[in-house]
């Protein structure tokens, strides 16, 4: 890597120095700065071509320099002879000016070591390009040993020539004496120019009609730099010392044979015996052989040979050579006439560019790009041509890469889409524009972009013309893949919204619809929902193409997979929208048949959505359900046993008070709700646990640690008392005056005392599974019920309205006095996973027959026919489908016999479990 660097830094300090000792002290020096070694032209490419750019303007041009150090080898007198015959070919070509002629941008200046002067941009020599490498720096040029002249130019570049030679012999009545390969620069955009005037002759009589030419005889012993090339020079110049037009038409005839034969001429020389040659050269040419113009095309192959003829007056003139058919191809025409538009009214211009587009495509690239695209832009200048102009530009792009695009044509674009007048001009700029902004978007660099296209972009919403309006809104969504997200959202669609609200015109308004509908997949899911939804309630028209437009919008978030629309925003917003737009008068029935298809779809999802929601809450609380159902069966097998003197008071506050779990574990310490002892009750507490732990130590765990529990049991009977009153106070529970049922005394709860009531979760006494008669008490409100009051039923509405059964059965939400949730203890205790499905109103106690029951006094308004509950079911079900046929609402079935003639006279559908009375209400 190391020796490569070196190797590089060397190659640029030789280029440096040769181009600084090539041009040191030179006058040029102070206005130009002299770049790399391009190119070589003139007589024996003796000129090395440089390029440069002017260093107050930065123009680019070339600079020609010919280094003094070439002649060294000869004497002074033939070095003199040679710089003065350089200086006056440079010298003549600034004095001429013509389009077909090498421009000089700065006369010839000399210094000690060279002469140099400056030129337009230039790429080659025509010799160069066709293999003639001599005093080209090495390694040679790429471009130039790749490049290869196509049809049209070769064909462009000699009518060039014939156009050149036409203002010489006509237009100053002079002779170029030297025409050859040599001679012919291709500049940067690929013209092909003449210079090298070394040994051009002016006319002894110019004003006359025939010019008469003097011409100097051939000295052999000139250095070749002061003689022409023989190569390409007349016959009469070496045989008879003469010349005229026709010498330089033979001449051309000679490059013509070059240029289709690989850049060799038609005769080798022999410069040694010129005189010879020429001599033999004369007989050849007098009986040519076909095989000599075989590579010629046809078209244009005896023209040629009457322009290599022998005779004078049979050559063809200048004029005639550029009117004959080989120089009627459409792409030569095309070149010509951009080579003079400068000469062409506005009117000729644009009919001009209207047919351009048709003859793009059938030109070579560089062609195009380096020749004809320079002659557009140009044209950027006059606003008028504008419009004629850009579709082209934007057509030579398409096939340009990205660097090329940025580099030859984003400079010249840059000002037009910035144009805004005049008016008319402008807004056929923006149409155009619109219908490529796929290529503009594509290779314009991000920067630029958000520069100069995307205001472009926004300025069309924006236009006070419809057409425009509506071109861009359709056009948007093709392009809209390449705008960048955060000018999308806060620039584009803020401009499209305002278009479609504040238009007259139902078509922008539309049109506003469906290009927000088409770049919908483009924004987020919540942009949308926030931003374009609401919109669309805001649009204050209501005919048919808009009422659709607003339809499709809601179908594509609705269905698109990325967007979607929430179940809450379809309820509360887009149905109610929808469904008050689907009813205007001014829908047909096709219309409205797809406003209600999508209604339906809105809905079907919806309802699925929610029932999927709903399904899962359930599985999830059934599963929590076993789970406390299972847990009061083990709590109650550990009660059997001798609980720990350590535990006995947790047991009792900690899992059987108020804030207790269900299934009997310790409430957190971070419950809220949980009773703080009093200092004294806490010195009670501590004093029985002393009392008990010592009785267990004194004595083995037999049936006398029974007693002793049941006596410390019997000690805590009034603290508990005390709790259990401050828990009721605390919760506002009236139950002073409850009927509480006396505890069966047992041997199973050894470590209770049969006159102190177990507080449940509702301060209400918890079913220990023994005891039948604590399996509902009417004080506790099991089950969640409500006391009869302004609504008689927990966790419903009012009496008038339809049973919820899913609230009960789903939501264990607050339904006693306080708001606290139900204890379910009964049934936890009834529905074990170890006993089977029996019914459940065969599973309470059999109270003797008429025995009366807080029950069936409280809930006895339910057998008569007025009664809300037994005339109105679920959403509107016979009685017998009522809130009587849910063991969940039938309190009966659990503490009343299996049957009773009132329940049987209410129709009330005996079920064999929970699971087939929900069954046969729902279905």
């Amino acid at each position: 890597m190391e020796s490569m660097l070196n190797k590089l830094k060397s190659t640029v300090t030789k280029v440096t120095a040769d181009v600084t000792s090539a041009v040191m002290g030179n006058p040029v020096t102070r206005e130009f700065e002299v770049g790399k070694h391009i190119a070589s032209g003139g007589p024996g490419l003796c000129w090395r071509i440089y390029n440069g750019t002017k260093k107050s303007t930065k123009q680019e041009v070339a600079v020609f320099v010919f280094d003094k150090k070439m002649v060294d080898k000869y004497q002074k007198f033939e070095k003199d002879q040679i710089i003065d015959s350089l200086k006056k070919g440079v010298q003549q070509l600034t004095r001429l000016r013509h389009p077909r002629l090498l421009t000089v941008q700065h006369p010839l200046e000399e210094s000690r070591d060279c002469l140099a002067f400056c030129t337009e941009p230039v790429f080659a020599s025509l010799s160069n390009v066709l293999g003639q490498w001599d005093n080209l720096p090495s390694p040679v040029p790429k471009d130039i040993k790749e490049y290869k002249l196509y049809d049209v130019e070769t064909k462009y570049g000699l009518l060039q020539i014939s156009e050149g030679l036409s203002f010489l012999h006509s237009g100053v009545k002079m002779v170029h004496g030297n025409l050859c390969l040599e001679n012919i620069i291709l500049n940067k955009s690929g013209a092909w120019k003449i210079m090298g005037f070394d040994f051009s002759i002016s006319s002894t009589n110019p004003s006359d009609a025939e010019p008469k030419y003097s011409c100097k005889e051939w000295e052999p012993n000139l250095p070749p730099l002061c003689l022409p090339n023989p190569e390409y020079l007349a016959p009469e110049y070496i045989l008879s010392v003469s010349c005229d037009s026709a010498s330089d038409m033979y001449s051309l005839g000679v490059i013509m044979h070059a240029v289709f034969n690989e850049g060799k001429p038609v005769f080798q020389v022999n410069k040694h015996d010129i005189f010879k040659s020429f001599s033999r050269q004369l007989d050849q040419l007098s009986s040519m052989s076909p095989t000599v113009l075989s590579k010629i095309p046809e078209e244009v192959r005896e023209h040629v040979k009457m322009l290599l003829s022998v005779t004078p007056n049979v050559r063809p003139d200048a004029d005639q050579m550029t009117k004959i058919p080989f120089f009627d191809d459409v792409g030569a025409v095309t070149l010509q006439y951009f080579d003079s538009l400068f000469q062409r009214d506005n009117l000729q211009k644009s009919q001009f560019y209207k047919g351009l587009p048709k003859v793009l495509p059938k030109l070579p690239k560089r062609v195009v790009v380096y020749r004809i695209l320079p002659a557009l832009t140009s044209e950027f200048v006059n606003p008028d041509m504008v419009p004629f102009v850009l579709p082209n530009v934007l057509l030579i792009a398409e096939d340009c890469t990205k660097d090329e695009y940025v580099r030859l044509i984003m400079p010249d674009l840059t000002p037009v889409f910035k144009l805004q007048e005049p008016v008319q001009a402008s807004n056929m700029i923006l149409l155009i524009f619109l219908q490529k902004m796929d290529l503009l978007l594509t290779k314009t660099p991000p920067e630029e972009i958000k520069n100069s296209v995307l205001p472009m972009v926004y300025r069309a919403v924006e236009a006070p013309s419809i057409q425009i309006q509506e071109l861009c809104l359709n056009i948007i969504p093709s392009f809209a893949n390449l705008i960048d997200y955060p000018s999308m959202k806060n620039s584009l669609i803020p401009r499209i919204k305002s278009a479609c609200l504040q238009t007259s015109s139902l078509a922008v308004r539309v049109n506003s619809l469906v290009c927000l509908g088409k770049i919908l997949e483009y924004l987020d899911k919540w942009f949308v929902i926030d931003e374009i939804l609401p919109f669309l309630q805001q649009i204050p028209s209501r005919e048919p193409a808009v009422l659709m437009g607003i339809l499709g919008i809601y179908k594509c978030t609705f269905s698109h997979k990325k967007l979607g629309i929430p179940k809450e925003h379809l309820a509360t917003k887009s149905l109610p929208h929808l469904v008050s737009l689907s009813i205007d008068n001014n829908l047909n029935l096709n219309q409205f048949n797809s406003f209600m298809v999508v209604i339906r779809e809105m809905l079907n999802r919806m309802e699925a959505e929610h029932k999927t929601k709903l399904e899962q809450l359930h599985a999830m609380q059934e599963q929590q359900r076993s789970l406390n159902i299972s847990n009061p069966m083990n709590q109650s097998e550990e009660i059997k046993s001798p609980p720990s003197s350590g535990n006995q008071i947790d047991d009792i506050f900690g899992n059987s008070g108020v804030n207790g779990k269900e299934n009997g574990s310790a409430a957190p310490a971070s419950q809220p709700n949980r009773v703080s002892l009093t200092l004294e009750e806490k010195q009670r507490l501590a004093k029985e646990q002393e009392q008990a732990a010592k009785l267990r130590s004194q004595q083995p765990l037999a049936p006398q640690a029974v007693k002793a529990a049941s006596t410390s049991g019997s000690q805590t009977k009034d603290l508990t008392s005390s709790l259990f009153n401050s828990m009721t106070a605390i919760d506002n529970l009236s139950l002073a005056n409850a009927a509480r049922p006396a505890p069966m005394p047992g041997p199973t709860m050894p470590a209770f005392n049969s006159a102190t009531p177990v507080v449940g979760s509702m301060a209400a006494p918890v079913p220990n599974g023994f005891n039948p008669t604590l399996g509902f008490q009417s004080g506790g409100m099991g089950m969640g019920m409500r006391p009869p009051g302004p609504t008689l039923y927990g966790g419903m509405a009012a009496t008038t309205s339809t049973p919820n059964f899913g609230a009960l059965a789903h939501n264990p939400g607050p339904t006693g006095p306080m708001g606290k949730a139900p204890d379910m203890s009964a049934l936890d205790n009834l529905f074990t996973p170890s006993k089977p499905k029996v019914p459940l109103n065969q599973m309470g106690p059999k109270a003797p027959p008429g025995t009366g029951s807080p029950w069936l006094s409280q809930f006895g308004a339910a057998q008569s026919p007025q009664t809300p509950m037994q005339s109105v079911g679920m959403g509107g079900v016979p009685s017998g489908f009522g809130m009587q046929a849910n063991p969940f609402f039938s309190p009966q079935n659990f503490s009343q016999p299996a049957a009773t003639p009132a329940m049987n006279q209410a129709g009330v559908k005996h079920s064999a479990s929970v699971n087939n009375d929900l069954k046969d209400l729902f279905g």
